[in-house]
């Protein structure tokens, strides 16, 4: 069977996500959920002209030489004067307070003396000079925030100026993760000749759970058949929308994952992916749930979560770009030449000379998390690349945020 291309291979991933579905949760929670609708200005922001600084509010025609005005009142932010500034008035006002009809400008209390209930200036404005004009930041019916955007507190802090008290947002989907293998056992358990100490969830957990409703981690269960389908059975009975495995996905003789897995109803798409590391990824349904079995090598694990269930899951949360920021970086180092698959490269993000650059990892065992850990970056580096000299500008992939 031939090696299926990554690009092809994340197509067809992303076929298979269901459409958004939305859900209305108060303002307060919707910290890092992506909207599922437009957020749209139900007013005018602000609501009426508003001083931009402590000062006065006065008509620009009445600064002229030798200007006296009289100080009728105040205007201050949730108190703004009632009347009408006429000739010759001005008014004491104070940031974001109305600014009073007839006024057309502000001058900032710095350049005023005050001689008891009258002021002189020291500067002529212009009509308009220091005030925000009604829906200066937004508009009745504007539309603010597209569907498919991440609510940062930035987004809280606009969409609460808008006077939205629930946001309509993407489900997230619940995932479930199990480990494979005789070999493993949790860390903190003294290791017999033989063991290797689990790793793969505690970086999986993690890396997803940004995306999810909830992870569960379901342990490891051994490579024997009756266990791995008993524990697998009970966890498709609890209808997940993703399943992750790790481990025994590929077909050799302790490789019984995929052969578990297809006993129980799940659809197999495809199962080897032309690049490095990771080739044996396998990728299926089981009715409404997305089936990922990862290669049980930790770097493997981790690299192909990042490079194609973490796309998954954006698209089912609606992400205006599901497949995530690609940074352009000139090289630090050297890269070798690469081979027929496509290389994920480990790398670091450096500064030198003020400038950001990917430094290499060499490293390329699928084991060795020492180094992955080490890295802030994937370098893509393509099929049959013959290497790159310091200073190539290459593609990347963070490693880090969402």
């Amino acid at each position: 069977m031939s090696l299926l291309p990554v690009d092809e291979a994340l197509t067809r991933i992303l076929a298979r996500v269901p459409p958004v579905r939305a859900e209305l949760v108060p303002l307060a929670k919707a910290s890092g959920r992506v909207l599922a609708a437009p957020l749209v200005a139900d007013h005018n922001q602000p609501p009426f002209d508003a001083s931009a600084m402590d000062g006065y509010a006065v008509r620009a025609a009445d600064i002229v030489d030798e200007h006296r005005l009289e100080i009728v009142g105040v205007s201050q932010a949730g108190a703004g004067y009632d009347g009408t500034i006429g000739r010759g008035q001005c008014v004491r006002i104070f940031t974001g307070a109305p600014v009073p009809p007839g006024a057309d400008a502000v001058i900032m209390q710095e350049e005023a003396t005050v001689e008891g209930n009258l002021v002189r200036f020291s500067d002529r404005p212009k009509p308009g000079r220091s005030i925000r004009p009604i829906g200066n930041d937004f508009a009745a019916g504007q539309a603010l925030l597209p569907a498919g955007t991440l609510m940062t507190p930035f987004g809280l802090a606009l969409a609460a100026a808008a006077n939205r008290a629930q946001l309509s947002v993407a489900e997230r989907p619940a995932v479930a993760v199990l480990a494979t293998g005789d070999e493993l056992v949790e860390p903190g358990t003294p290791l017999s000749s033989g063991q290797i100490v689990a790793s793969n969830s505690y970086g999986l957990v993690p890396l997803l759970s940004p995306y999810a409703r909830e992870v569960t981690d379901h342990g490891i269960v051994p490579d024997d058949r009756a266990a791995l389908a008993e524990r697998l059975d009970a966890i498709f009975a609890a209808e997940p929308d993703v399943l992750v495995t790790t481990g025994g996905a590929s077909v050799g003789d302790h490789d019984i994952v995929q052969e578990i897995l297809k006993s129980l109803g799940v659809e197999v798409d495809f199962w080897r992916i032309n690049m490095r590391p990771g080739k044996p990824l396998m990728f299926g349904t089981h009715g409404r749930t997305l089936v990922f079995g990862l290669p049980g090598n930790p770097v493997s694990a981790m690299v192909t979560a990042t490079v194609f269930i973490k796309p998954a899951l954006r698209q089912w949360l609606g992400y205006a770009h599901p497949r995530g920021a690609t940074l352009r970086l000139p090289l630090a180092a050297p890269t070798p030449p690469n081979s027929g698959r496509r290389h994920f490269m480990r790398a670091q993000l450096v500064v030198t000379e003020g400038t950001s650059a990917a430094l290499p990892i060499l490293e390329t065992d699928s084991g060795h998390t020492s180094s992955l850990a080490q890295a802030d970056l994937l370098i893509v580096q393509p099929e049959n690349d013959p290497g790159q000299v310091t200073g190539t500008i290459v593609e990347a992939l963070p490693l880090d945020g969402f």
